[in-house]
């Protein structure tokens, strides 16, 4: 880190910039959309099993760690990993790309294609068939508008 420190030169110049105003907004609002998608996504998901927080604190109690069920709340019936789609809209959708913005939004679309791949065989893992109908009838990042199959989601109860 103390060598990153030292030697750290910022990238300069510009990729993109929109000048015109409709565009600005446009893509101003559609950031918007991106944390607020965030913002609804994690409401629909337990913050404290999110973060962590519900797996220590029953661990420090001396409870075991109670297996909660699979649901498909909100947009998780459009895609199955809305909150990464927030993340996508926040880091891409922005009126000046600098190289350096470019850098990192490409390293974190990266992450997370690579952590979609991890969360999805551990879901598999831990709700098996429920989570294998849910992959075959939602997809993953993208909303379709033609329905996916005729796979029926059976009512599950929670989604991480």
């Amino acid at each position: 880190m103390i060598l990153l420190f030292t030697f750290w030169q910022p990238l300069g110049g510009v990729v993109w910039s929109v000048e015109d105003a409709t565009g600005r907004f446009v893509l101003r609002a559609l950031f918007a959309f991106g944390w607020g998608l965030i913002l609804y996504s994690t409401f629909l998901i337990n913050h404290f099993d999110l973060f962590g927080m519900r797996q220590v604190w029953r661990y420090l109690m001396g409870h075991g760690d109670t297996e909660m069920k699979f649901v498909t709340p909100g947009p998780y019936r459009l895609v199955r990993h809305p909150l990464y789609v927030g993340w996508l809209f926040a880091f891409w959708m922005t009126p000046l790309m600098t190289w350096a913005h470019l850098l990192f939004s490409i390293t974190t679309t990266a992450y997370i294609l690579l952590a979609i791949q991890f969360e999805e065989r551990d879901l598999v893992r831990e709700y098996g068939d429920a989570y294998e109908e849910y992959k075959q009838a939602v997809p993953m990042l993208v909303p379709s508008l033609r329905k996916r199959g005729s796979v029926a989601i059976k009512a599950p109860e929670r989604l991480t």
